[in-house]
C-alpha cells in the first residue's frame, strides 16, 4: 500500500501541483476485509478499477459526464463525506478498534484528547498544527512498537490470475467502487479544488483525476498492491492543514516510499500503535470543514437537493443518492423543455 501511493503522491505533486490527495478505496477495502478475499482478488480489482478509470479518462468521457452533475448535487456527495468522517471519528473513540493498541483506554479519556486536537486544528489550522499532531503521533507509535517493529521492504509478489478471479473481483469489489470514485476522486475532488484555489485548479479536471487513478491502480494491482484514489475530503484535510503547492504531496510521497522501503513489513505495527485520539480529532476537523463548501449554495431547491444528496449518502448508499439527486434536478429540468417545445409548436401552427 505505501509505495504505490508513494509513488502517486509524487506523480501528484508533478502533474497538478497543487496538494491533492491519495488515499485507499473505502468501500472496496471494507469489502474485501468482510469476505475476507485474497491479495489475488484484490489486485484483479486494482487492475478492473485502472483500465475503467483510465479509459474514462484518456477518452473525455469522465469530463463530458461531469457536466450532468449540478453543483448542488457535487455538495450532496460532500456533504456524505463530510459526515462520513465525523462518523468515523466517533467510531475511533467511542468504539476503538480492536486493531489499535487504545482498544483498551477509557473512551472518555480517548473523546477529551480527540476534542482537544479537533479545537486545535480548527482553531490553528493555518499555522500547521496538523504537523505538530502527526509528529507527536508518529512519536508515540514509534515508543509503542518498540522492539516488535520490523524494518525493510515488505515483500512485492506479483498476481496470479483467472478469469474466475476476474468474475469475482468485477462483481463484489468493482461494481460497488465505480460510482463512489467517479463521483467522490473525481467529480468531487475537482470541485472541491476549484473552490479552494481558483484559477490555479485548472489542471484539476475530472478527466485528468480518473487518468491518475487509472495509472495507478493497474501499478497497485501488478504488484498486488491495495487499490487507491483521490478524493475531495483529503483535499480539503490537506488545505485545512495548511498544505498550499505541490510541495505537500511532494514531500508526503517521499515519506511514504522512504516509510514503504524501510518499514513497510513493519507498517501494520507502525499504524496499530498510533495514538487514535489524534487521528479521531484531526478527521473530525477535517468532516466539519468539508461540509463547510456547502456555504455557497443559494436558493431553496439547491439546499434541499444537496441535503437529500447528502442525507440519502450517509444513511444507505451513495449510488443510490446519485440516481435520486439526477432524478430530483433533471425531471424537471426536461420537464421544463419538453413544455417549452411544445409551447413553440402550438405557436406556430
Amino acid at each position: 500500500m505505501l509505495l504505490p501511493a508513494g509513488l502517486l503522491y509524487i506523480a501528484v505533486a508533478f502533474t497538478y501541483r497543487l496538494p491533492v490527495p491519495v488515499q485507499p478505496l473505502k468501500a472496496f477495502g471494507a469489502i474485501a476485509i468482510a469476505k475476507g478475499l485474497g491479495s489475488d482478488v484484490i489486485a484483479t480489482g486494482a487492475l478492473l478499477m485502472g483500465a475503467i478509470f483510465l479509459v474514462l479518462g484518456r477518452t473525455g468521457l469522465m469530463d463530458l459526464a461531469a457536466r450532468a452533475f449540478p453543483r448542488a448535487l457535487v455538495r450532496g456527495v460532500q456533504l456524505t463525506v463530510g459526515l462520513l468522517f465525523l462518523k468515523i471519528a466517533w467510531g475511533l473513540v467511542h468504539d476503538a478498534p480492536k486493531s489499535f493498541r487504545d482498544h483498551s483506554a477509557d473512551p472518555t479519556t480517548l473523546l477529551v484528547i480527540a476534542l482537544a486536537v479537533f479545537a486545535a486544528a480548527l482553531l490553528w489550522k493555518r499555522r500547521l498544527v496538523s504537523l505538530a499532531f502527526l509528529g507527536a503521533g508518529l512519536g508515540v507509535a514509534l515508543a509503542r512498537a518498540g522492539g516488535g517493529l520490523a524494518f525493510g521492504p515488505s515483500a512485492i509478489a506479483l498476481p496470479h490470475l483467472d478469469w474466475a478471479m476476474v468474475g469475482t473481483a468485477l462483481t463484489v469489489l468493482v461494481l460497488p467502487q465505480v460510482p463512489l470514485t467517479f463521483a467522490n476522486s473525481c467529480i468531487a475532488t475537482s470541485d472541491a479544488a476549484r473552490t479552494y484555489f481558483g484559477e490555479r485548479a485548472a489542471r484539476v479536471r475530472p478527466g485528468r483525476l480518473a487518468t491518475t487513478i487509472g495509472v495507478a491502480n493497474l501499478f497497485s494491482g501488478a504488484i498486488t498492491g491495495m487499490p487507491v484514489c483521490h478524493g475531495a475530503g483529503g483535499m480539503t484535510a490537506h488545505r485545512a492543514f495548511g498544505a498550499r503547492t505541490g510541495g505537500a504531496p511532494l514531500v508526503m510521497g517521499t515519506a511514504l516510499l522512504v516509510a514503504a522501503l524501510g518499514l513497510g513489513a513493519g507498517a501494520a505495527t507502525l499504524l496499530a500503535a498510533f495514538p487514535l485520539p489524534i487521528l479521531a480529532g484531526m478527521l473530525a476537523a477535517a468532516g466539519l470543514l468539508h461540509i463547510g463548501l456547502l456555504r455557497d449554495l443559494r436558493g431553496v431547491g439547491s439546499w434541499a437537493l444537496a441535503l437529500t444528496t447528502g442525507l440519502v449518502g450517509f444513511e444507505s448508499n451513495l449510488s443510490i443518492a446519485l440516481a435520486i439527486g439526477l432524478v430530483l434536478w433533471w425531471l424537471p429540468v426536461g420537464a421544463v423543455r419538453v413544455a417549452a417545445l411544445a409551447g413553440g409548436a402550438r405557436s406556430g401552427s
